[in-house]
């Protein structure tokens, strides 16, 4: 039987969050606003900072001690947070990690108070947009970022907690 452990990392893990934040940008290039190559040289302060955000709450999952995911939650204005840096590795996908993830942040998420989570999913990206709906979170008319291509925007989901 497989153990997902999901943990909570702060800037002393920069160097799990980094092998696992490279490893997102280098397989799905396509699902994030940022790019490998933004990240591929950045100094140990620029991870540490990236795990510093004040009231900012980053986990890692592992299979059996292998990592295979990870997930980020940032709180914001009017009672709604957002998860942010979703990724599963290819390794992980089908097996529980996603929702480990999901159910941390929504968690943390509800620990601090927020009343709603919301996303942001490429629109492409239908087993993330998939999973995001089974957990229970609906699409928006919000406008999402501008992907890297100039011409498509993020789909933005949110949930009521």
């Amino acid at each position: 039987m497989r153990v997902i452990d999901v943990q909570a990392i702060g800037p002393d893990d920069w160097k799990a969050w980094r092998e696992l934040r490279l490893a997102a940008l280098a397989e799905a290039p396509y699902a994030f606003g940022s790019q490998y190559a933004d990240w591929v040289d950045a100094t140990e302060d620029r991870w540490r900072e990236r795990l510093s955000s004040p009231g900012a709450y980053q986990v890692i999952a592992q299979i059996d001690g292998t990592p295979a995911g990870m997930a980020g939650g940032f709180p914001g204005e009017d009672s709604i947070a957002e998860l942010v840096s979703m990724w599963v590795a290819p390794a992980g996908r089908g097996k529980g990690v996603g929702n480990a993830l999901m159910t941390a942040i929504e968690d943390w998420a509800r620990g601090i108070g927020a009343g709603a989570l919301k996303l942001s999913v490429v629109p492409d990206n239908d087993p993330a947009h998939k999973l995001y709906l089974r957990h229970g979170y609906v699409d928006t008319d919000e406008p999402g970022d501008l992907m890297p291509d100039g011409v498509r925007r993020e789909l933005v989901m949110r949930k009521q907690l």
